[in-house]
């Protein structure tokens, strides 16, 4: 099919010439003897002009149809600064109806008021808007940059398998259930984690792939059951190694999409970040630090905190600058409601306005107290403190989670801003109320710190990893470690986690085989591209950046999987569907 020119593309320069254009109707505009229609394809929109000789060819032509035109291109006489191509618009010589629509079930227009779920359910109508379209070709941009910037750097793109076996110590598996072998499953891979390790096994050295990944959980806002991950692994590395790696490819994503200039990133071992933050994917782009004040309070008199100190607990506070006025006895109910979320008894606070001293416990403190508190939190007029006295988990990651809130609600957050942090030596196990036993934090493939070998059995509550995460922005981009090389470490992490090296075996025996046969040290990443484009998009919703997303139900509603099959399917896999 003939066509000279994209439509987008189409400037003042073009003037005088012929140009031959294909697209979808966006509008058409009747206006007496002239008819006006916006032509729409992939690059943009173009105006085309038809006068009285060629407007009855598109009497009965409406949006979505597609048509393909022959024309001048001429300078318009009222520019519409809105399109790129508003300084022009097309007199059309011909035409030719290329395809008719019905009436779409959606308006295929920038601002509509469609319910997401009639979107999904047509999402090839809605990847026609450049609200979705954009997003897609942003992450195409992505991708290949990934591609060439790790090219540079003599990585090998391989692509691992999507039907493996099913692991434990992770998320839930998909299943595949195999006809061949009756009763007996494949699983999607949550990750390629232990198929990118056996190429570093097989001297491939440096690995990357843009990597399918699945895992059967609970979703949210940004996540999907099925997702991409920027996959990457190094041999003969430490921890500096990856993550000058990373920060190269994240500047060159960032420089080339947005322009910007990143620093380097600053890293903060885990215990600091949830001391400091109150979470393990800070958004450092705004300051409301926590602190630990529990030595203000070592001989209170104020019972709440006086408890939770006998209980081995801390006191955490927080100071919202200059925000006392912004806080309603209602709002700060409000808060009350949302600490609980996070499993905190109660959300204390404490304003300091016009010199004087109010809020929940200000009867409750003496002098002392307030003095230094004063001088821990920087108080000032204007200010008010939250507190949250309890278990130090519970008061790290409540009083954290009101901090995101409140920087949101508070107007503190810049959005300009591409804050960066490594969040490094991450717990090695966490203890699983569920299973009654300690699991691994990461993956069991994660190694320990060389310094905490003789903790894996004897102090796993203080053993920590050498796992790192990258966050940007509050989100926790990647997240990645150096492996374990050495079988008897290996040995060791999964005894300490409860498996016996007979049911390791069992369970990974056809990679510790491999670790016997010479396995170098190495270490990598996997970094969420779909949080990736989210970010470098501007929207808080992963949909957004899918081409064909699942709902929150895991429901493809365009497709409408899952879906039931017959019998007939069922008997060939051998399995019964029980209701």
């Amino acid at each position: 099919m003939k066509r000279t020119h994209e439509n987008g593309t189409l400037r003042v320069a073009n003037v005088t010439e012929e140009v031959t254009l294909v697209g979808w109707v966006s509008k058409r505009r009747n206006l007496g003897s002239l008819v006006f229609i916006d032509l729409r394809d992939r690059s943009g929109i173009v105006q085309l002009t038809f006068d009285e000789t060629i407007a009855p060819q598109v009497k009965d032509v409406r949006n979505e149809y597609i048509l393909q035109v022959t024309g001048i291109v001429e300078k318009r006489k009222d520019a519409n600064p809105k399109l790129a191509t508003g300084e022009i618009e097309v007199r059309v010589t011909e035409v030719r109806i290329i395809n008719t629509a019905d009436t779409t079930p959606i308006m295929v227009q920038e601002e509509t008021d469609a319910l997401e779920d009639t979107r999904l359910k047509y999402r090839y109508l809605d990847i026609r808007r450049d609200a979705i379209k954009s997003k897609l070709m942003l992450r195409h941009q992505v991708t290949l940059l990934t591609r060439n910037y790790l090219s540079k750097l003599g990585f090998v793109e391989v692509e691992t398998p999507i039907l493996c076996k099913s692991t434990p110590e992770g998320a839930r598996d998909y299943l595949v259930p195999s006809r061949i072998s009756k009763g007996k499953f494949y699983a999607l891979p949550q990750s390629p984690q232990l198929y990118k390790q056996l190429l570093m096994v097989g001297g491939m050295e440096k690995y990357f792939q843009i990597a399918r990944c699945f895992r059967d959980e609970d979703l949210r806002a940004d996540r999907q059951p099925e997702f991409t991950q920027i996959d990457i692994e190094m041999s003969f590395v430490d921890e500096e190694d990856v993550w000058n790696v990373v920060e190269g490819l994240m500047k060159e994503i960032f420089h080339e999409i947005k322009g910007a200039v990143l620093d380097s990133f600053p890293r903060i071992p885990y215990t600091e970040c949830m001391s400091r933050y109150g979470s393990d994917k800070p958004d450092t782009r705004f300051e409301m630090e926590l602190h630990d004040v529990s030595d203000v309070f070592a001989h209170t008199e104020a019972k709440i905190f006086a408890s939770a100190l006998e209980n081995g607990g801390i006191i955490n506070a927080m100071n919202a600058k200059g925000a006392a006025a912004k806080f309603s006895r209602k709002d700060l109910d409000k808060l009350q409601d949302f600490v609980k979320i996070y499993g905190a008894k109660a959300l204390a606070n404490l304003k300091y306005t016009d010199n004087e001293w109010s809020g929940s416990i200000a009867k409750m403190l003496s002098d002392e107290e307030k003095a230094s508190l004063t001088e821990a939190l920087g108080i000032e007029n204007g200010d008010i403190v939250f507190v949250i006295a309890d278990k130090k988990k519970v008061a790290q990651t409540a009083l954290g989670a009101l901090r995101s809130k409140l920087g949101k609600d508070l107007g503190l957050i810049d959005e300009t801003k591409y804050n960066f942090l490594w969040v490094t030596n991450f717990p090695m196990f966490e203890y699983s109320e569920e299973e009654g036993r300690y699991v691994a934090a990461h993956h069991p493939f994660t190694s320990p710190n060389l310094e905490d070998l003789d903790k894996l059995l004897t102090d796993k509550g203080n053993c920590y990893s050498r796992a790192y995460d990258l966050v940007l922005n509050g989100y926790e981009l990647l997240s990645g470690s150096i492996r374990i090389h050495d079988q008897k470490v290996q040995a060791k992490v999964f005894e300490a986690i409860g498996l016996t090296m007979e049911q390791a075996k069992e369970k990974f025996g056809w990679f510790l085989e491999a670790l016997r046969y010479g396995t170098p040290p190495h270490g990598g990443v996997g970094i969420g591209l779909e949080r990736l484009i989210m970010i470098l998009c501007g929207t808080d919703n992963i949909r957004d950046v899918v081409a064909f997303p699942k709902t929150a139900s895991a429901s493809d509603l365009m497709s409408e999987a899952p879906n039931n099959v017959d019998d007939k399917q069922l008997k060939e896999l051998g399995i019964a569907v029980v209701k």
